[in-house]
Parts: structure tokens; sequence; C-alpha cells
């Protein structure tokens, strides 16, 4: 017994690939430990959703690995490792092959470094301070297959990087680094990029480097300007505290409503018998965009004097599917259907025949997280899912 135990060790070791830990001092490994210099920038980042990119923490994320692994054979542990890229890119082992999913099926990998680094508690914080400032390099001109932690090079424990040259702290060291600072966009790009389907490589549904215009910072939106404020609020030695300019860490995006206030703007026009909608999109990127069906909903409503007298809903979204055309999943799918976001800077216009009686036309624009189609695959419960944000509203007299 014992040496069959043996061997199935030695062999669940061999089949990991590159599993080369992340080495991080004890003191290093949680944002708790972050909280007593930093408490105001990690009271930002609990409530954001980097906090939440674990799987256990996200329903969507949680049964797409479940439906992953189920249809590609694979353990959920292996799903996992290959999410981790970006979800939590300091787990320590960073892939394994179709021999350790051989030993996944017979429940062998209790014991095994995959196992154990899937169940660490210390990558259960997702995108945390020891993520983004832990970065020493980034590959940003890696073919757009490379994402995640493959696309950087990590500070050696104890060693944070960020956007101050003079930063001290008795913590730990820290480094200057210009991606912080002068060129932000290339840290959001490294996982905020693009993504594509296992089933098919060549099929991405998001690529928001390659889609994106203009040189606005992400983090303008998605964290806040620059404002006067304390990077550090702890007193150093009873060292008068430093004024500069910070950001909030709040990473603000899809999944916050005010962000969807006017993310769009309207455009009404009546030719002859037909309404001309355009949405106009200011944003340096399309809408939607990120992780694939995610949709915007435009609500058409026809008034005459007696009141609505015709109602649409047109759905801007894209749909996936795998084998014999059923509906799939963007990690699943073999094809998808055509773009329909309003590219970035851009415009889509959508022209429909008027009725003859409507004296006017009130449309609403809204935004979900998930279109039916996923909602309904992935069985989602969470109402967040199903909850429309809106966007912006005009009417047109006729």
């Amino acid at each position: 017994m014992m040496r069959r135990l043996f061997f199935v060790t030695l062999f669940c070791i061999s089949t990991l690939w590159a599993a080369t830990p992340v080495h991080l001092g004890a003191k290093f490994k949680s944002s708790k430990q972050c909280k007593t210099c930093h408490s105001h920038i990690v009271a930002d980042w609990q409530n954001s959703w980097h906090a939440k990119s674990h799987f256990s923490k996200d329903e969507y994320f949680q049964k797409s690995i479940k439906m992953l692994a189920k249809k590609l054979r694979r353990s959920t542990t292996s799903i996992e490792i290959t999410c981790a890229k970006c979800h939590n890119p300091r787990i320590s082992v960073t892939k394994v092959d179709e021999e350790y999913d051989a030993i996944a099926a017979l429940g062998l990998d209790e014991e095994s470094a995959a196992k154990k680094a899937v169940e660490d508690t210390t990558i259960q914080e997702g995108i945390n301070c020891l993520v983004c400032h832990n970065i020493d390099k980034i590959h940003d001109k890696a073919p757009q297959s490379v994402r995640g932690m493959d696309r950087v090079e990590w500070t050696q424990s104890g060693m944070m990087s960020g956007p101050f040259k003079d930063a001290k702290s008795p913590y730990h060291k820290t480094q200057y680094r210009a991606f912080f600072d002068k060129d932000p966009n290339k840290l959001c790009f490294v996982c905020h990029a693009n993504d594509h389907s296992l089933k098919n490589e060549k099929l991405y549904f998001t690529n928001m480097q390659k889609e994106y215009k203009g040189t606005q910072k992400c983090v303008e939106c998605h964290m806040s300007p620059k404002h006067k404020g304390y990077a550090s609020t702890y007193r150093f030695k009873g060292a008068t505290l430093k004024k500069r300019l910070i950001r909030h860490h709040k990473f603000s995006g899809a999944h916050t409503e005010k962000m969807w206030r006017n993310a769009l703007k309207l455009k009404l026009k009546k030719r002859k018998n037909a309404l001309y909608i355009t949405l106009i999109n200011p944003q340096p990127h399309n809408i939607p965009t990120g992780f694939g069906g995610r949709e915007i909903r435009v609500h058409v409503t026809y008034y005459a004097a007696s009141g609505i007298i015709k109602e649409k809903t047109i759905s801007l979204t894209r749909h996936y599917t795998r084998r014999r055309n059923k509906p799939a999943i963007p990690h699943l799918a073999k094809k998808q259907t055509k773009d329909l976001s309003v590219p970035a800077k851009g415009e889509r216009t959508i022209r429909l025949s008027l009725p003859k009686e409507a004296t006017s036309v009130k449309v609403s624009l809204s935004y979900k997280l998930a279109n039916d189609e996923i909602i309904n695959l992935l069985k989602l419960t969470q109402p967040i899912w199903k909850k429309e944000f809106f966007i912006t509203s005009k009417t047109l007299t006729l």
C-alpha cells in the first residue's frame, strides 16, 4: 500500500508544469498586514470586485468552472489553475497536464501540490495588494494568448512597487515603477486585455487592449482622478505625513450601478416612416466589453393620444454555440455571433419602422451583466445577474 501511495505521489508531482511557487514571506501573504499603514486604501479595495476574484466569491465564476470541468472532462482543480492566471495570480502551481486530470478523476490528488494550491487560503483575497504592488516587469508586447501572471515578473518578497520615487516604509522596501504612474493601462491590460474559448483558441470574445482608443487612462474612471491625500497614514518615528496625489482603490466597473449613468449617449431622429436610434459611445473601450455575454438593452415605447400603443426591446449582445449549434458559455464556444457592441469612441445606429398612429417615442438604454441565455445555462440565481442598470433615456415628438 505504501509503495502504491509513493508512486501515486511521485506521479502527481511529475505531472506539474512550471509549478514554481511564488515565495512570499508570512508577513506579506495578506492585505491585513497592509491595513496599519494603508487602512483607507485597503477599505476601498475590500468592497471591490478585485477582492472577489476568487472562485468561492463569484457565482458566475464558480458555476462556469463546474461547467467547463464537465464539458472538457477535466478536474475542477485543473480549470481553477487555468483561470488563476488572472483571477488568482499568486497561486503556487501554474499548470497541470492531462495525466494530473486522470489522477484527479480517481480521487488520488488530495495530497498533490495542485490541490493544495487551489485550497490555499492565501489566494482567497483574489487580486489584492500583493498582486499589483509586487509586479516588477510587464511584458506588454507578448502575444495575445499570454495573459495574467504569464505577462509579468514579480519582485522579491518584501519589495513593493508603486508610483512614488521617494516612498519609504519601515515594513517593506519600495521601488518606483513607471507603469503605475505614466502608463497604468499596461498594468490593467495584464488581465483586462483578451480572453478566448478553451474549445477554440482562435475565438477571442474580448480584446479590450485591441479595441481601446485614445490616451485616456483606465484608472481615471475605474479608480478615480488624482486627488490630494495620504498614501500612508502611519507616522514612522513621529514623522509628518506626506500629502500626495493619490487615487481611490475601489476599482469600480460593470458591477457598479453609478458607472452606467450616461455611459452612452442617445440621438433620436425621424426620417419619413422610420425611427433612427443612434447609440454614441464616448468611452475608450467598446460597450459592452469585457466578459462575453454582457448585454445592452434598448427599450422602445411608442405613444399616441390614447397612451402606450407598442413596446419593443432590442438586445445588443453576443451568443455562443458549441457542437451541433447548442448554446454555450463563451469559454466553451466554437462559434460566436456578430459583435453588436457600440465601438470605442464610435456609434451604432438602429432603424425601426414607425407605427402610423404614434405621436411620440421614448427610448431607454440599460445594461445587464449577463444575457438571459447565459443566465439559464449557468442557472445563475443571484439578483445582480438579472438586474438592469439604467444608462440613459430620451423622448422624441413625432
